[in-house]
């Protein structure tokens, strides 16, 4: 019997391994927060994600919940903020920006459906000081009945 030829193996597991970057999306950020969305009729999807920025709102996370609490917090990034952070965060985010994006920012809120509507109100006062006007609401899909 004669011995199998492997010589085209390093290109097929490159060419997989190619597919599987190209494909693969990373997690940007890790939850410290749960958060069960709210559910909608009327959504409409954020047309280029590079533009958006998230506020995560709600109770942390059961493993986070010792240290934290389990009162509702507010997360940006990878850590947990007060209100008045929120300002200097969207500033640093837009700054961070290309100058022809900056006014095109969104900021998405996705905070949990038992969240008290205070603390949302909150958020927005920050936002409209810090001149983030476009404001989207993450919420899942509602089947009508």
């Amino acid at each position: 019997m004669p011995a199998l030829n492997t010589s085209s193996l390093p290109d097929i597991i490159f060419m997989l391994l190619f597919f599987f970057m190209t494909v693969t999306s990373m997690k940007e950020v890790t939850y410290k927060v749960q958060i069960n969305n709210p559910q909608a009729t009327e959504l409409t999807k954020l047309e280029k994600k590079s533009l958006v920025r998230y506020i995560y709102v709600g109770s942390p996370t059961r493993d986070l919940q010792k240290q934290y609490g389990a009162e509702t917090r507010i997360q940006l990034d990878d850590a947990f903020a007060e209100v008045n952070e929120i300002e200097e965060y969207i500033v640093n985010e837009r700054s961070a920006m290309r100058e022809d994006e900056q006014g095109k920012m969104t900021v998405s809120i996705k905070a949990d459906k038992d969240t008290r509507m205070g603390i949302i109100g909150d958020i927005k006062q920050a936002l409209r000081r810090s001149y983030a006007l476009k404001i989207s609401y993450a919420a899942t899909n509602r089947t009508s009945y």
